[in-house]
């Protein structure tokens, strides 16, 4: 009789890595391992192997950069993502693509579930088994990392036992997650939050101390929210976002040490490296300060904010994530057109904008004797404007 067929999210790391074995000798299924490439500069033919070696019946390896960058770093551009205004989601936004990969995978191979090497505190395991229950609620899921309760220690020691080739030791127990829109890095050292990080916990930033003393100027254009261009040169978003990377990466523009608050109730401290995305962000939110009224820009800061939090939560594929997306959408007619930016040791500052759909007058707003303003308006505007505060104080003047 054949054995049932489990599907694990597989990156080839510590945790994943161990997985299959314990998977097979603990639960009795068949695995198949699926990794999902979404830029983390891994050879996907060498993870294939590795899984096949460790003991997966099969090894599936999906390229999602495209689809990555389409239809999850686009939305959560649009929407000037940022955690506790610090984090642009980087590991967040891949979950859900992650996941709705892995259920594809389950219905072809006829996987009775699906199995995730997340932690007990962690936030991943939150984000994949939601959006499993959204996408395909009759699959079984298996936590085993958390089921195992082993530490990382125990892990590395199990690895070295069973004869599994690792990507961390004792002495450089880093956990690595990345893709195209940033990367990040906790455990070992960093968990003492007193201890500066230290330079080999970042790869793709340079230490500020060794970036270009001359500064350089970037001009990304964007077309209804969208960047469709670099300093002239059409691209794809794909292209866009690894170009960024690395002209970011060479000024050490992207670095981020965060004490942060997990959906699970504990903080941890958090190194991201994030070039693209917080240039992106930063010049998107530019361009909408220039081309959205007021009242849109006030009212769209509290949709992002919602829009952040439910994407941090693991809540992709809920309806009121569709709700949101359709307003931010909306909103994002207008903006287009060009932001000059300037990039210089670890700093990224929007020094230009133009857009065709510019609110901004200079004619309006200038103090020179071009002036077109109407000063004589504003006393009425004063009057109306502070009527009701004047009415309280008058009011409620003895008290």
């Amino acid at each position: 009789m054949a054995k049932e067929k489990i599907v694990l999210a597989y990156s080839g790391g510590l945790d994943t890595s161990v997985a299959i074995k314990w998977i097979q000798d603990h639960y009795g299924y068949d695995v198949i391992a699926c990794g999902i490439d979404l830029g983390e500069d891994k050879d996907p033919e060498a993870l294939r192997i590795k899984a096949e070696q460790i003991g997966a019946i099969k090894a599936i390896m999906i390229n999602g950069k495209a689809e990555l960058a389409e239809d999850y770093i686009l939305p959560s551009l649009k929407g000037n993502a940022l955690y506790e205004g610090k984090y642009p989601l980087s590991t967040a936004i891949g979950r859900p693509l992650i996941v709705k990969k892995l259920v594809e995978v389950a219905h072809q191979e006829g996987a009775i579930g699906i199995a995730h090497g997340c932690t007990g505190k962690g936030n991943d395991q939150v984000r994949i088994e939601v959006c499993i229950r959204a996408l395909d609620p009759s699959l079984k899921i298996l936590g085993v990392i958390r089921d195992w309760g082993m530490s990382r220690e125990e892990e590395i020691a199990y690895a070295d036992k069973n004869n599994i080739p690792i990507p961390v030791k004792k002495d450089n127990p880093f956990s690595i997650d990345a893709n195209i829109w940033g990367r990040a890095c906790e455990a070992g050292v960093l968990e003492d939050a007193w201890v500066e990080a230290p330079e080999e916990a970042y790869t793709m930033t340079t230490p500020i101390e060794n970036t270009p003393d001359q500064a350089e100027y970037l001009e990304i254009e964007f077309r209804e929210g969208r960047p469709v261009s670099l300093n002239g040169e059409p691209m794809d978003l794909v292209s866009l976002i690894e170009s960024l990377n690395e002209v970011g990466g060479k000024h050490g523009v992207g670095r981020i040490d965060h004490i942060e608050n997990r959906l699970v109730g504990i903080k941890s401290r958090e190194i991201y490296e994030n070039p693209a995305a917080l240039i992106l962000i930063n010049a998107h939110k530019e361009l909408e300060f220039l081309t959205q009224p007021r009242v849109v820009s006030e009212f769209k800061t509290i949709i992002d904010q919602r829009l952040t939090n439910l994407i941090y939560d693991g809540l992709w594929f809920s309806p009121l994530f569709t709700a949101l997306e359709a307003f931010i959408n909306d909103t994002q007619k207008v903006v287009s057109g060009k932001i000059r930016i300037k990039l210089h040791k670890g700093t990224h500052m929007v020094v230009g904008r133009q857009s065709e759909n510019s609110l901004y007058s200079e004619q309006l707003a200038t103090y020179t004797e071009d002036d077109s303003f109407d000063h004589q308006a504003a006393t009425g505007f004063i009057k109306l404007w502070g009527l009701s505060t004047e009415v309280f104080a008058q009011i409620h003047k003895k008290s």
